[in-house]
């Protein structure tokens, strides 16, 4: 595929959705910047300018689908998008002083909702012009629901499996999609974690491995392998095994 010089990454301010702005800045590239810590978006901007990128960042909540849906029409009317990165989430972890449906509702509303309001616009856009590529961050999550996760682990099973419904819908008229599922990086979700982590990966090493997936035109950018091989043997596990390694989380319900 063509090198994109014109993306659009939301939650660009931290984590992967940084990695992957500093990745693509270099001279010659628009990059459309969204997040909702001023501060952490204010210096992700000048850090991509420094490299030489065209850079527009805006403070903004991807759960509202008409404020997204004006900034990407008014990013794709500045620069025509040729990549948008859905990247957007939270990863709420429950527990016994946590409100679990309080937990699930604001998960879905972001992880869900918030990369359907950064899809649709985008895909609205693109279909004028019969080109563009859109990437949907998801997780090796998504393979099985973990007990203290449960939100986290549905909602990013719905964006992976959308992601991958879209990609064959929306070839016809020029578009590729691809579904981004990693395991354990570097990020302000996994800093919170106190447990081990395993195959952890480093943000920056990410973006290489996901931006190579995506100019390869992949519809599934997962990594790293050894976390795949393990999903995938816990997917297919009986219930009764499951319940071994699936330990169950004392949650809070509402009275």
């Amino acid at each position: 595929m063509k090198k994109p010089t014109s993306i659009l990454i939301t939650g660009a301010s931290s984590g992967i959705g940084l990695a992957l702005a500093d990745h693509y800045a270099e001279p010659g590239t628009t990059l459309f910047l969204s997040g909702q810590n001023f501060d952490r978006l204010a210096a992700a901007e000048a850090q991509c300018r420094e490299a030489g990128a065209q850079v527009h960042a805006q403070i903004i909540d991807v759960c509202s689908d008409l404020d997204m849906m004006a900034w990407i029409y008014q990013c794709d009317q500045r620069a025509p998008l040729d990549l948008v990165i859905a990247n957007a989430g939270v990863g709420l972890g429950s527990d016994e002083n946590t409100d679990f449906y309080d937990i699930a509702t604001k998960t879905f509303q972001t992880n869900v909702q918030g990369v359907f309001n950064t899809v649709h616009p985008a895909v609205d856009c693109m279909m004028k012009r019969g080109s563009g590529q859109i990437a949907l961050v998801s997780s090796v999550a998504a393979y099985q629901g973990f007990a203290g996760a449960a939100a986290y682990s549905a909602s990013k099973a719905a964006v992976k499996n959308y992601g991958e419904a879209l990609r064959g819908q929306l070839r016809a008229d020029g578009i590729s999609v691809s579904v981004i599922n990693p395991g354990y990086v570097r990020s302000r979700i996994t800093d919170r974690n106190d447990y081990y982590m395993p195959f952890y990966m480093e943000a920056d090493k990410a973006a290489r491995i996901i931006s190579s997936g995506l100019q390869h035109g992949k519809g599934r950018i997962i990594f790293p392998w050894p976390m795949i091989i393990i999903a995938r043997i816990l997917a297919n596990l009986p219930m009764w095994l499951l319940d071994i390694f699936n330990k169950p989380t004392r949650v809070k319900r509402p009275e």
